[in-house]
C-alpha cells in the first residue's frame, strides 16, 4: 500500500501559528509537517495563501512573528512537502476561495484534506479523505 499524502489547509496552518498550546491538534499537525513526520504537498497558491494569511495585521498580532520568521516557516514547509503544479487545472471548490484547494487535491490522484473547514469537510472532494486536524493526529 503507497503512503498517504495529505494538503493541510491555511486554517490548520493559522491555528497552529498562533495557539499557545503546543500540544493542539493543529500545532501538532504543523509541528509534524515541520519534522516531515508525514508526507505533504503544497502548491504556489496555497504557500502564497498561508504568507498572505498570517501577514495580516490581525492574525499578525496573535502570532507576533516577523515577516522573515514566517519567510524561514515557509521556507521550512516547503522542503519539507512535495510542491504539486496546479497550472492549467480549474476545478471549483464550494467556496470560490478555495479553489486553489480543489485544483491542488485534484492534481494527485489519492490526496487527502487537512482542515477545520466545516464545508470543505461536508461537501469534500471527490475521492478524498477530509480530516479535521485532530482526527488526523489521533490516526
Amino acid at each position: 500500500m503507497s503512503p498517504s499524502f495529505w494538503v493541510v489547509d491555511t486554517n490548520v496552518v493559522v491555528s497552529a501559528v498562533i495557539t499557545a498550546d503546543a500540544a493542539s491538534p493543529p500545532a501538532v499537525v504543523l509541528d509534524r509537517m515541520l519534522n516531515a513526520e508525514f508526507n505533504f504537498v503544497l502548491s504556489l497558491d496555497l504557500l502564497s495563501e498561508y504568507r498572505r494569511v498570517l501577514l495580516r495585521p490581525r492574525i499578525k498580532k496573535l502570532h507576533r512573528l516577523t515577516e522573515s520568521e514566517i519567510d524561514i516557516l515557509l521556507e521550512a514547509l516547503a522542503t519539507n512537502g512535495v510542491i504539486v503544479d496546479t497550472t492549467g487545472r480549474n476545478e471549483q471548490a464550494p467556496e470560490p476561495g478555495d479553489n486553489h484547494l480543489w485544483r491542488l487535491l485534484a492534481a494527485r490522484p489519492g490526496l487527502n484534506l487537512i482542515t477545520g473547514d466545516a464545508l470543505l469537510i461536508e461537501n469534500p472532494p471527490p475521492k478524498c479523505r477530509v480530516l479535521r486536524s485532530r482526527e488526523f493526529v489521533g490516526t
